[in-house]
């Protein structure tokens, strides 16, 4: 028996011991008391290991190392102010609290948002799958068949539902790709600078749209399309079908009209409509754009989810985002890549296409797998059932006596209340846990989806008739019913007539199709990926656990606020500690990609000198060896780019940019600088670059691709940064889901806080906020739980240990393979931060890539290579690989530099080796024409490892120059070239 009392009044100076004493033995007894500690289980080396590298790089302790690399004055004096690391356990249970807060109802919202049904087999085996989620984006592409060939089936399906040439492999979202599309459209016409948009898009697609044409100096005239007069100032126009109050328009001859005055006609297509309906190809579509998202994504909240974007053969080198293609291997067989843009913004920069570098290629690929899994009979029966409940509900409303203005529709009505005002429907509604869109105080707007019942249409009914059951059925109803659609409107044409659209229609076929991928991509599941930049680290899974929960992926992003307590807890706890990790004062968790990170930073700064009266500012200085997409990323927030030099060891060359930076004083809008470097290097001036940058009236913006380095141990902030994004899918454990989901939020100082990105349908941002960045309000939102879990599961020792673990692993490779491979770039101590950069220039007959194919024998992804240096190797293997795969991968480089050394000392022919025939697949192995002047033992298993454990390329080296000489880009063009 227990008992409860009142505790006694005690002086402070006794309590305050009595609490000192209690917190000793608490940190005494901490392992104790969180059994499932989840720090040592993210971080790979044990303490022992760490004693060994460490002794290798001749330190005796961490910190001593840390301190050597790291200058000290910009390090963090203090530990970082965040919760206490907790256990797995322990981390599920507090955020399952906060998960329930959320109020999952069902939603006929709608707006471009859609319930749906994830098919068990694609949840489990894709979704939940690490095999899918920790990939890499395919530049590797003999190591990322199954991935490609995903792909590849989600551009065909593009291309067939749209009736357009050509598809990519997604982007982040559908306002973002209408925003990509007007882009695109001012870039082929140049001479206009209008761009109509239809009233009857989205609400947050014309938020974007505006957002983005604002800096470029583009008109937006959004309008009514029908009485719209199209002149040759309009170089471009969008149109949404259905629209977002579910009409159903013929925009034929709206769009011959757009191409006789020189414009380029886009459509914003709910793709599942387009089973039913005529594609935007055949009435004069040259750009489609939209969401794959109700093709078995759940809502989350507003993403991640996969945009599309197709158009006609003649633009293809205009379109923006990557593309899958089909070349030949080695043996020309045929064999996947990614054609055109493949890392566009690295050779182009500021006049690249798009400052896009990953997509949504998870989405994209669970997209394409359910329209395998249902086939084009299974889609249409999907879109027929829903056009089907939608007509009864309408039918059924009228004879409550409301009017449905909505004439024409697919699954979407807008509803006139008459007497009754949407607030009483809204209210009433609430009671019955639905959800609609509230349009105008005596209309709403349902839009029904896979998801809805018979059930649903018979509470709606209830609802609508004061809840009394009506005096019809539903079977009544029916009877009235056409889903038949004007032959206008009506598709005749035929769509996924490919095999791989009508094979898989079983569970126990399509498990077997999803293994057969799964098998032939080399993902975290394989082995270290020491992808400089990358940063790919464990995804640990019980920080993937809560993306299934329903109360996080099964929310509309435009549901009630008051309704979703527990994503706003999440949302400010979260902003909240990343502000401690960066020192900043504001973040905006709305950027669903570093790229949009970056261009949302740079249009807080330009409102920032806008705001002051300094709208003239507009020169960004950036280092030559910057990321790509950052002098993307400034054309497109309306910058012009001055470069600034490096010196030869890397760092920026201060002299330089102090002479550009005054010498554009009247001019000068913002620095970006990566930190540390992107040569892998803590710049000991970083405090003085700064501050130079201020001196000379311009704003300082961080790229966070490097924060993996910081997290700890020092903060952007401190250093003199303005603004900030990071990589949540670098750091913060967001796994890379084989080129995307990725998020990038930002951080600003104080006086940047009032211009943090805002929303056209939720109000949040700053007082006086840039337009919306992403379509929902924040983000991708449903995998920001991955980051909580994590910054949770370490907590401040946790997060500043992973930090100095990362450095001493980027170390001891450096170390270990500098006789072998020079290390380009050191810092302080001879020291290197996270990553390092191997040189390989100096070979004669052996290239960087035959090193990246020959690795994949070994069983390895290569670093990136030939970045940010042509001819070299940068390797950053995260705190989460233990010694032991440390020491793996310099055995396989150091086996790789034996057998380099061969070719180039003229002991091995310099075309019929090792490397040039890397890599080498099992099918090879096999054969019985062997006509190699090596043994199959040393061509497939190289290392002693090899024989536990082999992971096997699916195609030989791939032609790259074939594949863009010869572009294929669907399926069907697959099938063309095997026969």
């Amino acid at each position: 028996m227990f008992v409860t009392e009142t505790p006694a009044k005690h002086d402070h100076q006794s309590r305050s011991s009595n609490e000192q004493s209690s917190k000793a033995v608490l940190s005494n007894t901490h392992s104790l008391l969180e059994p499932d500690s989840f720090v040592p289980r993210h971080i790979g080396p044990s303490s022992n290991e760490t004693r060994e590298m460490l002794a290798a790089l001749g330190f005796k302790e961490l910190d001593e190392l840390i301190n050597t690399v790291v200058p000290q004055q910009i390090q963090l004096k203090r530990s970082l102010h965040l919760p206490a690391s907790r256990g797995e356990h322990h981390v599920l249970t507090e955020l399952k609290a906060i998960a329930s807060q959320n109020q999952v109802f069902r939603s006929f919202i709608g707006m471009g948002y859609h319930d749906c049904i994830t098919p068990p087999v694609i949840q489990r085996n894709v979704l939940e799958n690490p095999g899918w989620y920790t990939q890499y984006t395919p530049y590797q592409a003999e190591i990322a068949q199954g991935r490609l060939e995903a792909l590849l089936n989600f551009q065909t399906m593009i291309v067939d539902l749209t009736g357009l040439d050509i598809a990519n492999a997604s982007l982040l979202d559908e306002g973002t790709a209408a925003a990509e599309a007007m882009h695109m459209c001012n870039a082929i016409k140049a001479d206009g600078n209008v761009f109509f948009v239809s009233s009857e898009c989205h609400p947050q697609t014309i938020d974007i749209v505006k957002t983005r044409a604002l800096p470029l100096g583009v008109e937006v005239v959004i309008g009514d399309h029908r009485t719209f007069p199209v002149d040759e100032k309009v170089f471009g126009v969008l149109v949404q079908y259905p629209g977002t109050f579910g009409d159903i328009h013929n925009y034929s001859e709206f769009f011959k009209q757009a191409h006789a005055a020189g414009a380029l006609t886009v459509v914003a297509a709910d793709l599942l409509s387009l089973t039913l309906l005529r594609p935007p190809g055949e009435f004069g579509a040259d750009i489609a754009i939209g969401s794959a998202q109700r093709f078995g994504v759940p809502l989350g909240y507003g993403g991640p989810h996969a945009a599309y974007f197709a158009t006609r053969d003649a633009y293809k080198r205009q379109m923006p985002g990557r593309i899958v293609g089909v070349s030949k291997d080695s043996r020309g067989r045929p064999a996947l890549r990614l054609s055109l843009q493949t890392r566009e913004q690295h050779i182009r920069r500021e006049k690249a296409t798009s400052n896009i570098c990953t997509a949504q290629a998870l989405l994209a690929n669970m997209a394409s797998l359910y329209a395998v899994y249902h086939g084009p009979e299974g889609l249409k029966r999907i879109a027929q059932r829903l056009r089907f409940l939608t007509q009864i509900l309408a039918k059924g409303l009228e004879r409550l006596g409301y009017t449905v203005r909505t004439s024409s529709f697919f699954d979407t009505i807008q509803i006139d209340l008459g007497k009754k005002t949407a607030a009483e429907i809204t209210k009433v509604a609430e009671t019955h846990r639905m959800n609609f869109r509230y349009i105008d105080a005596h209309s709403i707007g349902i839009s029904l989806d896979e998801t809805t019942m018979e059930k649903d249409l018979v509470d709606l009914f209830h609802l609508f008739n004061g809840g009394k059951a009506p005096m019809f059925s539903l079977t009544e109803l029916a009877a009235e019913v056409n889903i038949e659609y004007p032959a206008t409107l009506t598709r005749t044409s035929a769509y996924l007539q490919h095999p791989v659209f009508n094979r898989y229609h079983s569970e126990t076929e399509m498990l077997r199709y999803l293994r057969r991928l799964e098998s032939r991509d080399l993902s975290l599941t394989t082995s270290m990926i020491p992808l400089g930049s990358c940063t790919m680290k464990l995804n640990a899974t019980v920080e993937m656990f809560p993306v299934s929960w329903p109360e996080f992926n099964r929310i509309h992003p435009f549901a009630p606020v008051r309704q979703t307590k527990g994503y706003q807890i999440l949302f400010q706890q979260l902003e909240d500690w990343l502000a401690e990790i960066t020192g900043f004062a504001g973040i905006s968790l709305q950027p669903n990609a570093g790229s949009q990170g970056e261009y949302a930073g740079l249009l807080v700064i330009r409102a920032y000198h806008q705001d002051r009266g300094q709208g003239h500012r507009d020169i960004c200085l950036i280092p030559q060896s910057a990321h790509g997409t950052n002098p993307a990323s400034a054309v497109m927030a309306g910058m012009k780019v001055v470069a600034v030099a490096c010196d030869q060891e890397g760092n920026i060359d201060v002299a330089d940019l102090k002479a550009k930076a005054e010498a554009n004083k009247e001019t000068l809008a913002a620095l970006m600088v990566t930190y540390p470097s992107t040569h892998g290097v803590f710049e000991e001036t970083i405090l003085e670059i700064c501050q130079i940058v201020h001196a000379n009236g311009g704003q300082v913006y961080m790229d966070g691709a490097n924060m993996n380095a910081q997290v700890g141990i020092c903060r952007p902030a401190d250093m003199g940064a303005d603004v900030c994004h990071l990589n949540l899918h670098k750091t913060f454990c967001i796994p890379h889901g084989g080129g995307g989901p990725g998020m990038g939020p930002i951080g600003v100082a104080e006086h940047l806080v009032p211009f943090l990105p805002g929303h056209a349908v939720v109000k949040l941002g700053g007082e006086n906020p840039i337009g919306a960045v992403s379509a929902a309000p924040w983000g991708s939102a449903s995998i920001l739980p991955i980051s909580w879990v994590y910054i949770a599961a370490m907590g401040p020792a946790g997060l500043t240990q992973a930090t100095k673990i990362a450095i001493l692993n980027a170390n001891y490779i450096a170390k270990c393979l500098e006789s072998y491979f020079p290390v380009l770039y050191k810092g302080h101590g001879n020291l290197v931060a996270h990553e390092c950069i191997l040189d390989l220039r100096e070979f004669k007959s052996v290239t960087v890539e035959d090193v990246a194919k020959r690795l994949m024998d070994y069983g390895f992804h290569a670093p990136t290579i030939s970045w940010p240096v042509p001819g070299t190797m940068m390797v950053e293997p995260t705190e989460s690989e233990s010694k032991e795969e440390l020491d793996r991968f310099c055995k396989a480089m150091i086996g790789i530099h034996a057998e380099i050394q061969a070719i180039e000392s003229g002991m091995v022919d310099k075309q019929n080796n090792l490397l040039k025939n890397a890599p080498h697949t099992a099918d090879m192995l096999a054969s019985e024409n062997w006509d190699h002047p090596y043994s199959r033992e040393q061509a497939c298993y190289p290392a002693q490892w090899l024989h536990e454990y082999k992971f096997w390329p699916f195609v030989g080296r791939i032609d790259n120059v074939y594949g863009d000489r010869n572009l294929v880009c669907s399926c069907i063009g697959m099938d063309a070239y095997t026969s």
